[in-house]
């Protein structure tokens, strides 16, 4: 049996050191967010009720909107409410349970962006390009089995990653960012991490492919509307801002990735990718 290190002990509380470097300008930080967040809040609401109120919106597109309403206010209320807390603190800490909170609402949030933005994107194929048979395709039953992949598979992805994490030894308290992150967590363990890293390369993978797979489905639909006004116009007024909120989503997911891992993994992991492309 392996001795214990003499650095390890059991973290209780994490240190949240990305506020540091903007502590003289932690008001107007704090003005802004008082302003953005109860924006996020009452424009998703108005959106939610309003396809709720009106029957009218109860078609699938409708639907899937409103399910994406209901993830920003699940996905913000795990971040802007610690960081606005966060602003006004001297001490910016967090608690071990509340970390794995966070770093569960946050990417599970995130996650069910890529799944939903990839569930509507074939709801506007079938609507553009199989019109007769949207109704037969895109039935209630269907559409509830979309809205259950869309949350159920971040929620259990996440789980899986909380799960591998929370059974990791630490040997350090000090996270470099602005709130919790999964892999700021898992660089803190004393031992081997490869089970958390290749699960968590798995679902990056998975997701990215999602956001892959969209963007193909509107190029195809793009050619598709080329000869037919009534089709380019449709695709212009349901698809184009469904497009603008996958690249968002994409660019940040992106840079959260990038920031995370360090030059070396990102090597280790390109070389990976280009040996099996090869092969």
């Amino acid at each position: 049996m392996q001795p214990p290190l003499k650095n390890e002990s059991r973290v209780l509380v994490f240190t949240l050191s990305g506020l540091n470097e903007t502590v003289e300008n932690r008001y107007v930080l704090l003005s802004l967010t008082a302003l953005y967040y109860p924006l996020i809040v009452l424009c998703n609401v108005t959106v939610i009720f309003t396809i709720i109120c009106h029957k009218k919106l109860h078609d699938p597109m409708y639907v899937f909107i409103c399910s994406l309403c209901v993830n920003g206010l699940y996905g913000t209320s795990g971040f802007y409410p610690k960081f606005m807390y966060d602003l006004l603190a001297h001490d910016h800490v967090i608690s071990y349970a509340g970390c794995l909170v966070q770093i569960f609402v946050i990417y599970s949030s995130l996650l069910c962006d890529f799944s939903t933005l990839t569930v509507m994107a074939y709801d506007r194929y079938v609507a553009i390009c199989r019109p007769l048979e949207y109704h037969s395709v895109m039935t209630s039953q269907r559409v509830l089995e979309c809205i259950l992949f869309c949350w159920l598979s971040p929620f259990f992805c996440m789980s899986l990653l909380i799960t591998l994490t929370s059974r990791l030894t630490l040997c350090g308290s000090s996270i470099e960012k602005l709130y919790c992150e999964n892999w700021s967590v898992v660089k803190l363990s004393c031992f081997s991490t490869t089970v958390n890293n290749v699960i968590g390369f798995v679902i990056i993978n998975i997701y990215f492919g999602h956001a892959v797979l969209v963007f193909c489905s509107y190029i195809y639909l793009i050619r598709k509307c080329r000869k037919s006004i009534e089709g380019r116009n449709k695709f212009i007024q349901t698809c184009v801002p469904h497009l603008l909120a996958l690249i968002n989503v994409t660019v940040a997911f992106l840079f959260d990735v990038m920031f995370t891992l360090n030059i070396y993994c990102i090597y280790i992991y390109i070389c990976v990718c280009v040996y099996i492309r090869d092969k």
